[in-house]
Formats: C-alpha cells, structure tokens, sequence
C-alpha cells in the first residue's frame, strides 16, 4: 500500500492526502459543536444547501475555492438555517422535517443550474457530488516560489480561520451547548454562537467541495466527532481527538483507495465508518465490549452472592446445608461454577459432603441477607404488596443497595430486628477487615 510513495507521483499523493486531512481536521473540529448540540442534521442539510450558492458565485465570475466561492457558500448556509426556523416557526413543520424539505429542495436547485449551464460554467456535477482528490494536486498556486495545490491552500486557510474563531468563542459555544437557556439568561449572544457556527459549518462545507464532494462530505462532519464523543467526556479533548481520527481516516483511506483502484473520498468516508465502528466496540464507557463484560461481571457477581445467601440461609435453618450443590436446591452449572470460586477464593469450605461457609464469605452473605431483608420490611410498611410478594423484588435489589442506603433504610423502618416474614435482619459488621 506505501509503495505509492516510491513512484515518481509520490509528491502529488503526499499533497492529496496533505489537502484530504487538512479539510476532515477543519470539518471535525465543527463537526464537534455539531454533534454535541445534536444538530447533525442542520449541518447535513447546509453542506448540501451550499451547492446553489457556490454555483451561483462561480456563475458571477467567481473561481472555485476562491473568497468569492466560500461567501456565497456561506450565504446559501445562512439562507438555509433562515428557511429551515422559518418553514418550523411559520409552517408548523418539525426541525427534521424543516431542514430535510430545504436543503433536498436547494441542492436540487444548485444540480439544476449545474446542469443547465455546464457550458458557460467549469463545475461537472459528478466533481460537486463525489469530489476529485485525485486531481487537486494539478491546480496550483505559486507560493514562495512552491507549486502548491489550490485547494490545500483554500483548506489551510478555513482550517485556521476556523480554529481562531472556536477559540476565540469556546466557551460560549459550551456554555451554549450544553444549556443554552443558562446561557442566554447569562448574557450569552446564543443566537449570534449559533449563527456563527452554522456558518462555520457552511465554511467547512464548501473547503471539502473540490476534496470530496457535498455529499461525502458529511462524513467528515459528523463521524470522526460521533467516534470521539464515544471515547472521551471532556468536550475539548473530543475535539482534539476528532481531528486526529479524521486525519487518520483521510491518510488510510486515500492510501486504500490508491491501492484498490476506487474512489479517494468514499473510501476515506468508508474508513471514517470503519473508525466509529472500532470505537462503539472499545469504548471504555458506552462501547458494546464495555457493556457486555460489564453485563457479564455483574451476571457474575450476582451468581456468587446468591449462592453465598442460600449457603447462609441453609446455615441459618440448620437443614440441608451439606447438600447444597449436590442434590439439593439450586445445582445448575452457574452456581457450581460460582461455588468453585467462592471455594477457591476462600469465601466457602469444599468436602466430599458438600459446602461450608467460612467467615469471610459469612460476613458477605450477611450483607446480602441483610439488604434483602431491610428491602422486605421496606416494602412491607411503605408499599401495598401481599407478603407473599415481597420475596421477588427483594431478590433484585439485594446486590445493588451499599452500606449507606442500607443504614438509611434501616432508620425509615425503625430499626427492627426482623423482616415481614420474622426472619432476623443480621446487623452491619462495622469493621469488616477480615
């Protein structure tokens, strides 16, 4: 796949993927508010909504990526906000349903104009969709006395405008995003922070026109910063990491798309799918790995303290103690495998007879009776539910209440000694260093 870089295009490959990170670093990083704000959809709808502006711009004299080109993208953005408050305020149309009436309407309006003035314009339609990363490198400035390609200078400059203005308006735009009622009660210009973004949005929009199209260029806004707001929690380093994973997916993807003959923009937006995939796998909070290893531990964990509360309740009884986990009640494989831990963890005694609860896993069965029973006296006086009743959901909260729920249970129910059913609740151990 590197052995690009050996040819004699080398140099040209090194500036597709130069211009391909700086346009998914600079869409990421207002992809980032974007996300956070959930206003994915807004951003979708005016990186399709710009195309009318850019075509019109052009139509005027205006050269593709110039200043001219990105005001009237920018205009076109703000038009699209305007039309998608106004059809919600006036209308009566749901934001979804708002924005998806406006910009499908506007980039129809902008293939529309394409194709009715293809001779007079230099825009191929397929380029606005799909994007030509693949020829950026033959349209150059000269810079320093450098050929650099147009639009990597293009996508530098939004890029750096666009950091300059999140810093300058950073914490407004968090303020904003995470309590825009708060901030406008502060003082907070929320309509102007929004505006502003959106407009930033239109700016990152029309910077990946030339790289991969209006179309694929949605990816780089809203995946990179959905991956990274699965990874981390503090807003700034979702930024940080967003812009990392973008430029990551740009490299590798033009690298595949190089190696596999196909597409430069969608095999970076495909790699971009590949990344937020990884990342709802291993996220250390919400990943699917995460969850279901902590399903599993608490599955787990169940499974052992039940099998110490029946150990306890047997004992308690003083009748079939011997037989739990030979022939009597319950014996299925998730208990023997729990009580071959407990056992080799020193929490129960193993003999040919049977299982022995030895003091430390003594002391942790009471725990577990003792929430059980508190929870019974504290649905026996506070809810309406038959005795016989009381037994479920007691089960269920046992192995979720701490020491300080259960003191605090204790009191509401006037630290009784006993349960619904008369059972003694066995008292907190204080020190429990055993």
């Amino acid at each position: 796949m590197f052995e690009l870089f050996t040819t004699d295009s080398a140099g040209m490959h090194v500036w597709a993927i130069a211009t391909a990170a700086m346009v998914s670093a600079g869409a990421a990083l207002v992809g980032t508010l974007l996300v956070v704000r959930r206003m994915s959809l807004l951003g979708d709808a005016i990186s399709h909504a710009v195309l009318p502006g850019i075509v019109i711009a052009v139509l005027a004299g205006g050269r593709p990526g110039g200043m001219f080109v990105l005001g009237g993208a920018v205009a076109a953005g703000l038009v699209t906000v305007w039309l998608t408050q106004t059809l919600r305020s006036q209308g009566g149309l749901a934001e979804d349903a708002s924005a998806g009436v406006v910009f499908t309407t506007l980039f129809a309006l902008g293939v529309v104009i394409i194709t009715a003035a293809a001779t007079r314009i230099d825009l191929d339609p397929a380029c606005v969709l799909y994007g030509v990363l693949e020829l950026i490198p033959f349209d150059t400035v000269a810079i320093g006395g450098l050929e650099i390609p147009r639009a990597f200078v293009t996508a530098s400059v939004v890029f750096v405008v666009l950091a300059a203005a999140m810093i300058l308006s950073w914490k407004a735009q968090v303020f904003t995003a995470f309590d825009a009622d708060a901030a406008l009660a502060a003082g907070v210009p929320v309509g102007i922070v929004t505006t502003g973004l959106l407009a930033a949005t239109a700016l990152a929009s029309v910077a990946g026109f030339e790289a991969v199209g209006a179309i694929l260029v949605v990816a780089m806004l809203v995946v990179p910063a959905a991956a990274a707001e699965l990874l981390v929690r503090r807003l700034s380093l979702i930024a940080i990491v967003a812009m990392l994973l973008a430029v990551v997916g740009s490299a590798v993807g033009y690298l595949a798309a190089w190696h596999l003959n196909t597409s430069a923009a969608g095999m970076i937006a495909v790699v971009l799918g590949i990344e937020y995939l990884i990342a709802a796998l291993l996220a250390p909070d919400d990943g699917l790995l995460s969850r279901g290893l902590s399903r599993a531990w608490l599955a787990w964990r169940i499974a052992c303290e039940d099998a110490l509360a029946m150990l306890y309740r047997m004992e308690e009884d003083a009748t079939g103690l011997q037989a739990f986990g030979k022939r009597g009640p319950p014996c299925n494989f998730r208990y023997r495998m729990a009580l071959a831990w407990l056992s080799f963890s020193g929490r129960v005694k193993s003999s040919p007879e049977g299982f022995t609860l030895l003091l430390r896993g003594r002391e942790e069965a009471k725990l577990v009776v003792r929430s059980h029973r508190l929870w019974e006296a504290w649905l026996g006086r506070h809810a309406d539910i038959p005795l016989d009743h009381l037994h479920p959901p007691a089960e269920w909260v046992e192995h979720h209440l701490g020491a300080a729920i259960r003191q605090r249970i204790e009191a509401e129910v006037g630290w009784l000694e006993s349960d619904p059913h008369g059972r003694e609740i066995p008292p907190e151990r204080r020190n429990r260093d055993l």
